[in-house]
C-alpha cells in the first residue's frame, strides 16, 4: 500500500511540474529579446530647462539599461511646429522601431504620424498628445489633476475677491488646455477672479514682460499660476524684481533650482511638480516592453506632487526636486 501510495504522489509531483513547465512556454519571452531602435522627438531640447533635462536623461537611461539605440531630435523652441514636423519627417524616413513624440500641436502632426504608422512604426507620446488617439501608448502626467491640486491649494491663499492671473506656454497643446481645465476646478467658484490668460511660447523672457503688463494692468492682482516651468520662472523673476512678492502669489507647475530658491525666498507659495525623470524612462521601458511583445497599459500617468515651502525638505519632496543630488 505505502509503494503505491508514493507512486501516486511521485505522479503527481511530475504532473505538476510538467504544468509549470507548459505554463513557462506559453509566457512570453523576457522583455528585451531583440534590441530597438528608438528615436525621441521632445518639444526642445534646452539646458536651462530642468523638465526637459530630465525627460530626456531618463529616456537615455532606460535605454541604456535595455539595451536599445536611442537618438534625440529635438527643436530649438517649444512652439516651433513646423520645425518638429521636419524632425518628425527624418525620424521617419529613419524608419526606426519606435517613435517617441512629446507634440507642441494637438492636430498639425496627424498626418506624418499616420504615414508612420502605416509603415509601421510604433508611436508612443511623452507629456502632452493630439486630438486624434494615433499613438500606440501615451505616458504623461495627469494634467487635469496636476491643475486640480494647484487650484485646490491655491484657493486656500486667497479670498472670494482676490484677482487671479494666468501665464500659460503654448496655446492649444494639451498639457496647457488641461491644467488650466484643472486649475479652475481646483478654484471653484474663486475661477470667476481670472482675470486674463496669456501665453508666453515657452520663453522666459516673454513670461517675465507679461508679468509685468499683468501687474500693471490689474494693480490689484494677488495671484499668478504659471502652467510651465519657462512661464512660472518668468513670472517669478518679475513679481521679485518687483519687490512685490509679500502682496502676489505665485503658483506655477514645473520644477527647477531657480523655482527652487524662488520658493526659498519667499516668492513661489506653491508648485506642482511632475516626475519627469520617471515620465522618460518610463516612456522608453514601456516602448520597449510593447516592441517585445508584452502587454502594457495605453496610458500611464507618471505622477506629480504638490511641494509647498512647508513640505518642500521633507525626505519624499526633497528626493524629487533634487533628483540628482
Amino acid at each position: 500500500m505505502k509503494g503505491h501510495k508514493k507512486v501516486f504522489i511521485m505522479a503527481v509531483i511530475l504532473i505538476a511540474a510538467s504544468v509549470v513547465i507548459f505554463i513557462g512556454l506559453l509566457k512570453p519571452e523576457a522583455t528585451q529579446t531583440r534590441k530597438c531602435s528608438l528615436i525621441y522627438i521632445p518639444k526642445i531640447r534646452d539646458d536651462t530647462n530642468d523638465f526637459w533635462t530630465s525627460v530626456i536623461s531618463g529616456c537615455r537611461m532606460a535605454a541604456e539599461e535595455y539595451e536599445s539605440e536611442l537618438e534625440i531630435m529635438a527643436p530649438d523652441k517649444e512652439e516651433n511646429v513646423e520645425e518638429q514636423n521636419r524632425l518628425l519627417r527624418a525620424a521617419i524616413e529613419k524608419k526606426p522601431d519606435a517613435i517617441l513624440f512629446s507634440p507642441s500641436s494637438m492636430n498639425a502632426s496627424d498626418e506624418l504620424l499616420k504615414e508612420a504608422k502605416d509603415k509601421g512604426i510604433r508611436i508612443t507620446y511623452i507629456d502632452s498628445y493630439t486630438k486624434e488617439d494615433l499613438q500606440d501608448l501615451t505616458v504623461a502626467t495627469d494634467n487635469v489633476n496636476a491643475g486640480r491640486m494647484m487650484g485646490e491649494y491655491a484657493r486656500t491663499l486667497l479670498d472670494k475677491d482676490s484677482k487671479i492671473a494666468i501665464v500659460s506656454h503654448v496655446k492649444g497643446v494639451s498639457t496647457a488646455v488641461e491644467r488650466e481645465q484643472g486649475f479652475r476646478e481646483g478654484l471653484g467658484d474663486y475661477a470667476e477672479n481670472i482675470v486674463e490668460t496669456v501665453y508666453c511660447n515657452s520663453l522666459y523672457e516673454k513670461s517675465y514682460e507679461l508679468a509685468q503688463k499683468l501687474m500693471e494692468k490689474y494693480p490689484d492682482l494677488e495671484m499668478i499660476a504659471g502652467m510651465n516651468e519657462y512661464s512660472a520662472v518668468g513670472v517669478g523673476r518679475a513679481v521679485s524684481d518687483a519687490g512685490v512678492k509679500d502682496r502676489i502669489d505665485v503658483v506655477g507647475v514645473d520644477c527647477s533650482q531657480e523655482a527652487i530658491n524662488l520658493m526659498e525666498m519667499g516668492v513661489y507659495k506653491g508648485i506642482i511638480v511632475q516626475k519627469a525623470f520617471r515620465m522618460g524612462y518610463i516612456g522608453v521601458e514601456e516602448t520597449i516592453h510593447m516592441l517585445n511583445g508584452d502587454a502594457v497599459e495605453k496610458n500611464i500617468d507618471s505622477g506629480c506632487e504638490l511641494v509647498t515651502p512647508e513640505n518642500m525638505y521633507d525626505s519624499d519632496i526633497e528626493r524629487l526636486i533634487f533628483p540628482f543630488g
